[in-house]
C-alpha cells in the first residue's frame, strides 16, 4: 500500500531552522517559476514546518526540496534508484532466448527444456513490476539500463535485458521518460547506460543519437555545476552515465557512476559488506549503493517455490532500517544514490529521500 502524502507546492521553501524562512523561499521560488515560464502560484499550508522530506509528494520530490538544499550537489544528496529498471516488460512468451550473460547450462537447459526452465528464469528475473512512468511517479530518479541487441535480429532495434530481453525497445522507454520530463519541469534523472550486450560500434553511435534526439536541450553537459538551483535556470533535467570508452569524446555523456554491489542474498551480509567499503570512504562524484540481494543457483534450487520478489520483500524491513541510519553528503561514510528492487511497493522512496532532512540539520 503506497503511503498518503500530504499536499504540499513547490513554492513553499524550508530552509530557516529546520524547516522555517517558506517566506523567502516562496519568492525564490515565484522567481525561478517566472524564469522557466511556469506559471505557479505560491500557497500557505497550514502546519508547513512540521512537514516531512518523506511526506513529500513523490512525483516531484526534487521541485518541492527546501531552498537550503537548491545549492547541495546532486552527488550529495539521497537519491533513490532502481536497480534493472526496465524488467516489468520481459518477454514472457519464450519469443526471446536467455540472454548470453547466462551461464552455458542455463542456455541449454532453456533450449531443450524451455516449459520447464523459463518460469524459474522469470521469477528470478524480474527486478521491477511498475512501469518506467510509475516508478519516476514514486519518485525514483536514477535508472539502471541494461542495453542489448538481440542476437540473430537484423534490426538495429535495441531492448533491455535481465535474463532474457525486453518487449520494449530503448527507444520506446526513452521517448516515455521524455513525456514524463514534459509533465515534471523540475525533476531530474540519472539514466546509467550500462552492460551492453551485443552492441557493435555502429549501434553505439545510433544510440548516441537515439538519446540526442529524444532528450535534445534538457541533456546537461559533464561540465556544468549539478545543483538544482543551476539545472532549473539551465533547464537541464538529464545526466546520461554511459559505461563505454565513447563516452570520454562526447561532452554530453558522464562517465560511468560507481556501483557498489555486494553479490550476496542475505540481508545482514549486504549491510556488512557495505559497512566495510564505507569506512573506506565514498567516491567524489555520483554513486550507487546497490539494495538489491543476488540469489545463486544453490539458493534458487533450494527454495522452488520461491521469487525474487520474496527474497527482497522478506528482508526490506532490516535493509530500510539500515537505510534509515545512513547520512548524505561529503563526508566519509556518506551515502549518494540509493537502489533497490521493486522500490515502488515499500517505504523505499520516501526512506531515502527523507535522508537529506539530515543535511538540513547541519546547514542550519
Amino acid at each position: 500500500m503506497r503511503r498518503a502524502h500530504r499536499p504540499c507546492h513547490p513554492g513553499l521553501c524550508r530552509c530557516k531552522g529546520w524547516f522555517g524562512g517558506w517566506k523567502e523561499g516562496r519568492k525564490q521560488q515565484q522567481q525561478f517559476d517566472q524564469t522557466l515560464g511556469l506559471g505557479m502560484s505560491s500557497v500557505v499550508v497550514s502546519g508547513l514546518s512540521e512537514l516531512s522530506l518523506g511526506e513529500l509528494p513523490m512525483e516531484s520530490w526534487m521541485s518541492h526540496l527546501p531552498c537550503a538544499l537548491w545549492d547541495t550537489p546532486l552527488y550529495q544528496l539521497a537519491i533513490p534508484g532502481s536497480h534493472n529498471a526496465i524488467t516489468y516488460c520481459l518477454d514472457m512468451n519464450d519469443r526471446s532466448p536467455v540472454d548470453l550473460t547466462q551461464p552455458d547450462m542455463l542456455q541449454k537447459l532453456d533450449k531443450y527444456m524451455k516449459p520447464l526452465i523459463r518460469p524459474f528464469v522469470y521469477k528470478w528475473a524480474i527486478t521491477q513490476e511498475y512501469t518506467i512512468k510509475q516508478q519516476l511517479d514514486c519518485g525514483v530518479r536514477y535508472c539502471d539500463l541494461r542495453i542489448a541487441h538481440r542476437p540473430n535480429d537484423s534490426s538495429t532495434d535495441l531492448y533491455f535485458y535481465h535474463g532474457v530481453y525486453t518487449t520494449l525497445t530503448v527507444e520506446t522507454v526513452l521517448m516515455e521518460i521524455r513525456e514524463w520530463l514534459d509533465a515534471h519541469p523540475k525533476e531530474v534523472v540519472i539514466l546509467s547506460f550500462s552492460h551492453f550486450l551485443g552492441l557493435s560500434q555502429e549501434l553505439h553511435t545510433l544510440l548516441l543519437t537515439t538519446i540526442r534526439n529524444i532528450f535534445t536541450s534538457k541533456l546537461c553537459p559533464k561540465t556544468e555545476v549539478l545543483t538544482l538551483r543551476n539545472l532549473w535556470a539551465l533547464g537541464y533535467q538529464v545526466m546520461v552515465s554511459y559505461e563505454h570508452n565513447i563516452a570520454s569524446c562526447h561532452g554530453d555523456l558522464w562517465p560511468h557512476i560507481p556501483y557498489w554491489w555486494a553479490n550476496k542474498c542475505k540481508a545482514e551480509a549486504l549491510i556488512e559488506d557495505f559497512e566495510h567499503r564505507k569506512q573506506h570512504g565514498r567516491p567524489g562524484g555520483f554513486f550507487v549503493t546497490g539494495m538489491n540481494l543476488t540469489e545463486d543457483l544453490k539458493y534458487i534450487c533450494t527454495h522452488p517455490t520461491e521469487s525474487l520478489k520474496d527474497l527482497v520483500m522478506s528482508t526490506y524491513p532490516t535493509l530500510l532500517s539500515w537505510v534509515k541510519e545512513q547520512t548524505p553528503g561529503s563526508k566519509v561514510g556518506s551515502l549518494n544514490i540509493i537502489a533497490g528492487d521493486f522500490i515502488a511497493e515499500s517505504q523505499f522512496v520516501p526512506t531515502v529521500v527523507t535522508l537529506n532532512e539530515k543535511l538540513l540539520k547541519w546547514s542550519s
